[in-house]
């Protein structure tokens, strides 16, 4: 059977709480990068602003954010770009007391509605994770045709052979819509396409090389000789790995730096909000973000991500998020951080990636 999206449900803005609220107040923002007191931060969730007896839908949105009025829409603005005089909403309260509306339950559910209470809904080692393998696959495939899927990969990903062959096809596959990284997760793939091996230790039998500690800062040079990493890639005749793939396969990639980064590539963003910025370009059309074996990096990502998505055609739909990582911990963070619709798998990266590719038949 195909893929089926959720069906999303407007409010009843027949309601009598609806009807009898107020208009949102709006307050001018006293300076740059400053909201009002007693400003509303936006959730995952849609969010609705009635503004002159008309309920407004925030339409690309983020946790932690302001809303901005604006040539008759709702923007939703990270504080950094506040500028004095924006028209913010202000009021914290959710159900229209004070003209504002969070809409959490807003997808059609079927499963456990009868069931208020269960055992296991947790994610664990002790999760079968069979069925989650089986709606990814049918998700994929539907997004290869619909959506934007958006990857978060940490730098465990480029550490095995067959792992970076199952992703590079996943790429060719046309499955990778934007990669999101940091300079180690390149660093160490473009490491293993030069020298064979990742922080000096060979992707196939993980057996240590003889100074192999000099190999990811000596493929840096290399990348750094050459001006970036297409013209690496081409001047060194490299022709395999993650990145290689995304070059060949035109597959946009966003690298952000860190305090610990050696290098960096030359691609690495190394001022925190450009990089923010270019991130928050590729959530903008996400419907689907995979994160692997990066806690941060999802975090970030995930942070920047709603719950739901306004397409082209004026519909709205889910956006679906997975945390992959070895780790309970790691799979669970995320929605200790606000992100609430993500769905954790507890495994390695490895045996995942290289899993979804034969489910896809790739």
């Amino acid at each position: 059977m195909a893929f089926q999206l959720r069906t999303y449900r407007e409010p009843d803005f027949t309601q009598e709480k609806f009807q009898n609220s107020p208009d949102a107040q709006l307050r001018l923002a006293p300076k740059d990068m400053t909201a009002p007191d007693q400003f509303h931060a936006t959730s995952i969730f849609p969010e609705y602003f009635k503004i002159e007896g008309k309920w407004l839908l925030a339409e690309e949105s983020r946790m932690d954010c302001v809303a901005i009025y604006e040539d008759g829409k709702i923007q939703v603005r990270e504080f950094r770009n506040i500028k004095q005089g924006d028209r913010i909403v202000v009021g914290r309260t959710e159900d229209c007391e004070e003209g504002i509306y969070v809409h959490a339950d807003c997808f059609e559910r079927e499963e456990n509605k009868d069931t208020p209470f269960s055992f296991r809904q947790s994610r664990s080692r002790e999760t079968a994770f069979s069925y989650d393998y089986e709606q990814l696959y049918e998700l994929l495939e539907h997004e290869r045709q619909y959506g934007y899927v958006v990857w978060v990969l940490g730098p465990a990903c480029a550490f095995d052979a067959e792992a970076r062959e199952a992703f590079s096809k996943l790429i060719a596959g046309g499955y990778v819509d934007a990669l999101l990284a940091g300079n180690a997760l390149a660093t160490h793939d473009l490491e293993a396409g030069l020298l064979g091996t990742a922080l000096g230790q060979d992707v196939r039998t993980q057996r240590p090389h003889f100074n192999g500690h000099y190999n990811h800062i000596d493929t840096i040079n290399r990348v750094n000789l050459h001006g970036s990493i297409p013209a690496f890639l081409e001047a060194e005749h490299v022709d395999n790995g993650i990145m290689y793939s995304c070059v060949k396969h035109n597959v946009p990639f966003v690298l952000n730096g860190s305090l610990r980064d050696d290098g960096p590539l030359p691609e690495v963003y190394e001022h925190t909000y450009v990089g923010q910025d270019a991130v928050r370009n590729h959530v903008r059309k996400a419907t689907t973000v995979i994160g692997m074996a990066t806690v941060l990096h999802t975090i970030a990502t995930g942070n920047m991500t709603p719950s739901y998505r306004v397409m082209p055609d004026g519909t709205i739909r889910e956006v679906y998020f997975y945390t992959i990582d070895t780790s309970e911990f790691a799979v669970n963070k995320l929605g200790d951080r606000g992100s609430l619709a993500a769905r954790g798998i507890v495994t390695n990266v490895q045996d995942f990636v290289c899993n979804l590719a034969k489910g896809l038949r790739l």
